[in-house]
């Protein structure tokens, strides 16, 4: 995991770089049909709603996504854009819902005061992003303001749930209790290189899994920076 945060700010600081080297010099020229924020990097604090009773999130939870999204002018002037693109997310998640899965189903259990060393939920999944864009960028410059709304659809390529304790490993993967598919609302706003970022999950990230003879009704909050380049 230290490995994944030295690129993860090795990348942001190329991405910073990137954007603050965007300026014209006297010999540049003007290009009439720019196109902006084709390429993204996000990260993320995930939060979880809609919780079971008992259900608890410890440490950080993080997330990292990255994609591209072909912006396409509405206007003469460029400020008004709809994209349409492709990324992936990686979501992590610490928290004391303990799986196991003794056969081919799934057990579901919160993790009462017995200590433990881990437990987690990670998800990787691929995304489709749309955003409708507002801005205030000209051909010349390249510090302005930015709200971009929009909508994603996520497919669910990978999950894996780990417990780590004193009466042994558990490590559940490609659970199919999982919604393969979630969707929700996204936002991004902010000036030149720093944008918040949010994320509203519409769906559960479960499908059918029973805690305590209820089903898990779970969403996924998302918020933090992204950053665009290019």
């Amino acid at each position: 995991m230290k490995n994944y945060f030295f690129y993860l700010i090795l990348f942001s600081a190329v991405c910073l770089f990137a954007q603050d080297k965007k300026v014209e010099t006297p010999f540049a020229a003007v290009d009439s049909l720019y196109r902006e924020d084709q390429f993204f990097l996000g990260i993320t604090y995930n939060t979880l709603i809609k919780k079971p009773v008992g259900f608890k999130q410890d440490g950080v939870s993080i997330g990292i996504n990255a994609g591209f999204l072909r912006d396409i002018p509405l206007n003469k002037s460029r400020t008004v854009a709809i994209a349409i693109g492709v990324g992936a997310t990686y979501n992590k998640y610490h928290q004391n819902l303990r799986v196991s899965r003794p056969d081919n189903s799934a057990i579901y259990q919160l993790i009462g005061d017995q200590p433990y060393d881990r437990n987690k939920l990670e998800q990787v999944m691929l995304n489709l992003p749309f955003e409708f864009r507002w801005r205030t960028s000209t051909p010349e410059k390249y510090d302005f303001f930015r709200v971009y709304t929009g909508f994603k659809m996520s497919y669910l390529i990978y999950n894996k749930t780990l417990y780590v304790g004193d009466d042994g490993i558990e490590n559940v993967q490609n659970n199919s209790d999982f919604n393969k598919f979630q969707y929700g609302p996204t936002i991004s706003l902010g000036y030149n290189t720093w944008n918040l970022h949010a994320f509203y999950g519409i769906n559960p990230i479960f499908s059918g899994a029973i805690l305590n003879g209820e089903e898990i009704q779970m969403r996924n909050v998302n918020l933090g920076l992204i950053f665009y380049i290019l």
